[in-house]
């Protein structure tokens, strides 16, 4: 028998993003966040909260990256969800990781993790829903590490974790279990 939860944001696994963008005086700003991934072939959406000092720096500068959260810099990545950027400006730096510029958009690459969407904005809405941003992936970058041997992402080797809106915690993924579009296949018959 199931039981009435109410109203939550029960889904499972969320992932955990890291939008990187600059400050008005081109320090970086880093925000975790699990609202927002993949919404076309080359776009992505994200929900952030307006006041977020990540949402003022998007609409001045038009662009951000979101990378990928990985294991070894879980700390760094759960600090960016605690620290505001609206009331602490060096949290990057207290971080210890350190970012590069991006050549392809107006916003940072964070240099320790392992993949990286380099992203302009193409909308950005305001609601009473929460502040929405689309944006337009114009380049992916992954660190060789993380690849096989034909060039892809391989996501055993990504030492990502997702999420957990029940209990708030972190879980390691990686383990393959299935193949999309084959698994289901004998019950095409």
């Amino acid at each position: 028998m199931k039981k009435s939860l109410g109203v939550e944001p029960y889904l499972f696994p969320m992932p955990v993003l890291m939008i990187s963008t600059y400050n008005e005086d081109d320090s970086v700003n880093v925000m975790n966040m699990a609202w927002g991934g993949i919404c076309g072939e080359n776009m992505v959406a994200l929900n952030i909260t307006e006041t977020h000092k990540t949402a003022q720096n998007i609409k001045k500068r038009g662009a951000f990256t979101l990378s990928i959260a990985d294991i070894p810099h879980i700390e760094a990545a759960d600090f960016f969800g605690i620290a505001s950027g609206n009331k602490m400006p060096d949290k990057f730096e207290k971080s210890g990781l350190s970012a590069i510029k991006s050549d392809k958009v107006d916003a940072p690459i964070v240099n320790e993790f392992p993949i990286t969407l380099e992203c302009k904005v193409v909308d950005a809405q305001s609601s009473d829903y929460g502040f929405r941003v689309l944006g337009e992936i114009i380049n992916v970058l992954a660190d060789e590490e993380v690849l096989n041997d034909k060039g892809k992402v391989d996501p055993t080797k990504l030492n990502a974790f997702v999420f957990d809106q029940f209990q708030s915690g972190y879980y390691s993924i990686g383990e393959k279990v299935g193949q999309a579009w084959n698994s289901g296949a004998k019950m095409m018959k």
